[in-house]
């Protein structure tokens, strides 16, 4: 079977070939080797959105441990399982690269999937510069030198380097890997809530904070429960798409969900501290308080783990994003090349670390304020796309389909929605003016890639003239459209 697909023009590109192994032909990785399995792709997911419950402690600061408890349980079900259940669909659908960005250009063309691309690529880019300094940051705090100078440059260009070089080798490595930090990030909390259980005293989780911060509380929120999506850029790269893909995203939400709320809960109901003491960094504090200094390093340690499998998630996700945009056509194809050897998309995981590494050495608050802002905008653009595809392309072949017809669909996609709202709401000036100034560049860059197609500067396209894929493909899942 053979389909038809868009160019950057606009215009018809080059059939698909069919695909009998479950992923996507020319879109993702030939054959079944190497691929992400189910455990794998399950951690993987785990990362590129939490990675533990370090970050977690601002709700308690800003709205105390009852509201810090009751977002934690409840907004899983209004943010985390609705865009779980619009990945699954659509991943199982679109199986190939690329992710949201096929998707939004499938639904309203290459304009939409080009500004999908920007909004999300920039939002994925500013939140893994994060993570070098973090882990720098905690590195500090048991080896002082390394809180500034020479030292701290050293360490986060290392850090850089390793999980660059590791990225290289492979999602296989990658996803196996991000198991093994899984489980040493974790342990230290599964003991803390276990050491903790005769301590506690339900109530004083019905504390709350004298002055309350909703906007760091909701924030706090949002940004320890999205990112969702960002696991679809992969998806040409995970063995039995249609299968894998709906089982790793709902068993990750609950191992999410309960990896923030029960450590919370044996934290707040232990010990006995005001709101205002728990900021960055104090689950590390209350383990000391509950079991000794011994807890206390380790969940510092599994910090810088954390960090580590949050940044090698990031920049997988966002390299392989931009392989995907090259297989459409929306960048150059040098950013399709993979390795020889390890048949990984090599310049595009070049490109994204340099960018991520020059971020990790600026303070830029209102930039990360507007990653949020940009991802948001990406999320309803994901959302009206979901929408969209239900009622012009019922026939589409969706080895996953979310079990609701179009109006639970769209009340599915509302409640979300409406947070996505909120949050942009409450944003400064600032960030709407930097959110916008990217916005402006990503249009630029789409019409200045299509310039430079038309005038022959620049080579788009797959390479070695492989057929474009993400629309059409039938294999042992009857991926078709």
């Amino acid at each position: 079977m053979t389909g038809e697909i868009k160019n950057l023009d606009g215009d018809k590109a080059l059939a698909a070939p069919a695909d009998d192994g479950g992923g996507a032909a020319g879109h993702g990785r030939k054959g079944g080797k190497n691929k992400l399995s189910l455990v794998p792709l399950i951690f993987l997911i785990f990362f590129e959105v939490a990675g533990g419950p370090y970050g977690a402690e601002p709700a308690v600061q800003s709205a105390g441990p009852l509201f810090a408890l009751l977002g934690f349980l409840i907004f899983p079900f209004i943010w985390a399982i609705p865009e779980s259940l619009v990945t699954a669909e659509l991943s199982t659908a679109m199986p190939g690269n690329g992710g949201f960005v096929v998707w939004a250009d499938r639904a309203f063309g290459p304009v939409s999937g080009s500004l999908m691309g920007t909004w999300k690529y920039v939002s994925g880019a500013i939140n893994g510069a994060a993570f070098p300094a973090l882990c720098a940051d905690y590195l500090a705090r048991v080896v002082p030198a390394v809180a500034d100078g020479g030292a701290r440059v050293a360490t986060i260009v290392t850090f850089n380097v390793a999980l660059s070089v590791l990225n290289y080798t492979g999602l296989s490595v990658v996803g196996w890997s991000a198991v093994a930090l899984g489980v040493a990030s974790l342990s230290p909390f599964v003991l803390m809530s276990g050491i903790a259980l005769p301590k506690i005293r339900p109530h004083r989780w019905a504390a709350t904070a004298g002055d309350k911060d909703w906007k760091l509380f909701f924030n706090t929120l949002f940004w320890n429960l999205n990112y969702w999506d960002s696991v679809s850029t992969m998806a040409g790269e995970v063995e039995n798409p249609g299968r894998t893909f709906p089982t790793a995203l709902m068993s990750s939400v609950a191992m999410t969900s309960l990896g923030y709320l029960l450590p919370l809960m044996a934290a707040t109901g232990a010990v006995d501290a005001p709101p205002e003491q728990w900021g960055n960094g104090f689950f590390a504090d209350a383990a000391g308080t509950i079991a000794g200094d011994w807890l206390k390093y380790w969940i510092e340690v599994g910090a810088v783990l954390s960090s580590i499998g949050l940044y090698s998630a990031t920049l997988s996700s966002a390299a392989f994003q931009l392989l995907g945009m090259a297989d459409l056509g929306l960048l150059p194809r040098v950013f399709a090349l993979r390795a020889p050897i390890f048949n990984t998309p090599w310049v595009s995981i070049v490109v994204t670390s340099l960018i991520t590494l020059g971020m990790s050495f600026f303070s830029f608050n209102n930039i990360v304020a507007a990653a949020n802002f940009l991802y948001s905008l990406g999320m309803l653009l994901e959302f009206a796309t979901f929408v969209w595809l239900r009622i012009k392309r019922p026939e589409m072949s969706r080895p996953y389909r979310v079990p609701l017809r179009l109006p639970g669909i769209i009340v599915l996609c509302l409640v979300p929605s409406g947070f996505l709202v909120f949050v942009m709401a409450i944003a400064g000036w600032k960030v709407y003016a930097i959110s916008a100034m990217f916005t402006a560049a990503g249009l630029g860059v789409y019409y200045l890639m299509k310039f430079c197609k038309v005038r022959g500067f620049l080579k788009f396209g797959t390479i070695d003239g492989e057929g474009l894929m993400y629309e059409c493909h039938q294999g042992r899942e009857n991926v078709s459209v």
